[in-house]
């Protein structure tokens, strides 16, 4: 017995709050071997997590398993401070994106799936959660409409399986209940399904999480940035100065100095038509410059100009999403809203401190 094989048999074990193996989490502090007595140290977020003693006999017998003769002993110690900076509840999760709106109607959810998937083309490992709990439409966009999570046990805690769409981990209030139920739902109950969606839910490793809020500024999104570090807001607006008022007051929210959260660009949707038998004519049917107008006010950047095309509202409806058609216009211009985010949150992460999670006062 040597301190790598035991390492190997503890990759066996998952850690119940990210469902990463105890190696990957870096959770084990330290192995020490001696004859047949093995000690393993065990580094927790904090010594009242819950499900240590299932953590204790899973590390037990994936030891035991290998080395019936072993004599294992697990030690449980908080992890020092620094160590996982920001703290966040989904540590494997790199970046967090939330896509919001002012108003409802302007497109926001088509932008949520095909910002999604388009980061998904350009290489990054991505998943899509669903907040927008009162209007959950990913289901119908990706084509999970009637499917539902499957529930695994991970070291004694119960987790919910994210659906998967075109290779895309994804969860949604919409594949939890049936279609056609209303949500009723107070705010200290939405609070809890959105923690859940986070607390409770098997995502893999990603590099971006894309998080559809619901329009406004009300619970959902102080819960979001409560709940987990977010890195950036993508804000999505139409060009006519209607959405525009709306648009200003979710910016304002995320830049409040209490939740502080960067803009990291706008998304125009809706910006001209284009008939598609006269591909090369634009007509402004929500007038112009509301794009631009907020990237000003937020100091930020136009991430893209969506035009209004059939086919994206086709896509959505058939659930195939438009960015998954490429090479046509509609294809590329989300791809550049991918592009411009990918961009922006590089900078974003090369000059600003590490997002942290908001702590607000009632």
């Amino acid at each position: 017995m040597n301190k790598e094989q035991i390492l190997n048999a503890l990759r066996k074990v998952r850690d119940p709050q990210t469902g990463q193996d105890l190696v990957t989490a870096r959770m084990v502090a330290d192995v020490t071997v001696e004859d047949k007595h093995i000690n393993i140290q065990l580094a927790l977020p904090n010594l009242q997590m819950q499900g240590k003693s299932e953590l204790n006999f899973a590390c037990m017998e994936a030891v035991q398993s290998e080395f019936p003769q072993a004599d294992v002993n697990v030690h449980f110690v908080a992890r020092a401070a620094g160590i996982q900076e920001p703290h966040s509840v989904v540590p494997h999760i790199k970046n967090i994106i939330a896509v919001a709106s002012g108003k409802g109607g302007v497109g926001k959810s088509t932008v949520a799936v095909n910002l999604a998937l388009g980061l998904k083309q350009l290489g990054a490992k991505v998943g899509l959660m669903d907040a927008d709990v009162y209007g959950p439409s990913i289901p119908t966009m990706l084509g999970l409409t009637g499917q539902r999570p499957k529930v695994k046990d991970v070291t004694g805690k119960m987790k919910m399986v994210p659906l998967e769409a075109y290779g895309m981990q994804s969860i949604s209030i919409g594949n939890i209940i049936e279609p056609d139920q209303a949500v009723v739902l107070r705010g200290p109950r939405l609070a809890a399904v959105i923690k859940q969606f986070f607390n409770d839910v098997l995502w893999e490793p990603l590099d971006f999480l894309v998080v559809d809020l619901p329009p406004g500024t009300g619970d959902v999104q102080l819960t979001l940035v409560q709940t987990v570090p977010v890195t950036g807001v993508v804000l999505v607006t139409t060009p006519q100065e209607v959405a525009l008022a709306d648009a200003v007051k979710a910016m304002n929210m995320f830049q409040l100095p209490q939740i502080n959260v960067p803009v990291l660009g706008v998304v125009e949707n809706m910006a001209w038509f284009t008939p598609e038998e006269l591909p090369d004519n634009k007509y402004y049917i929500f007038g112009q410059g509301g794009g631009k107008k907020l990237a000003h006010s937020s100091n930020s950047v136009l991430l893209g100009q969506i035009p209004i095309v059939q086919g994206i509202r086709e896509g959505g409806d058939t659930g195939t999403p438009a960015v998954l058609k490429t090479g046509t216009p509609m294809s590329n211009a989300f791809l550049e809203v991918a592009k411009n985010t990918l961009r922006q949150i590089a900078v974003r992460n090369e000059l600003l401190e590490p997002s942290r999670v908001v702590q607000l006062g009632e």
